[in-house]
């Protein structure tokens, strides 16, 4: 793994991330801005709530990894 592997955004969480989170705060943000935290397989589901239940959630994209 290269040094410009994207890390998972969970505290602390040193892993490589697999998934974006997609997400938008709409009384700080126009309907077009979108944030991203990454995720690695075990705080997506986490890092996930945690946005859903704000009702900022979007989307969650898995990463392209390169073969």
């Amino acid at each position: 793994m290269s040094d410009d592997a994207p890390i998972c955004s969970a505290k602390g969480c040193p892993a490589p991330a697999s998934y974006a989170l997609v997400w938008n705060n709409p009384k700080l943000h126009t309907p077009d801005r979108e944030k991203i935290w990454l995720a690695c397989e075990e705080h997506r589901e986490s890092l996930s709530h945690h946005l859903a239940s704000r009702s900022f959630l979007r989307r969650v994209d898995p990463l392209d990894r390169p073969a």
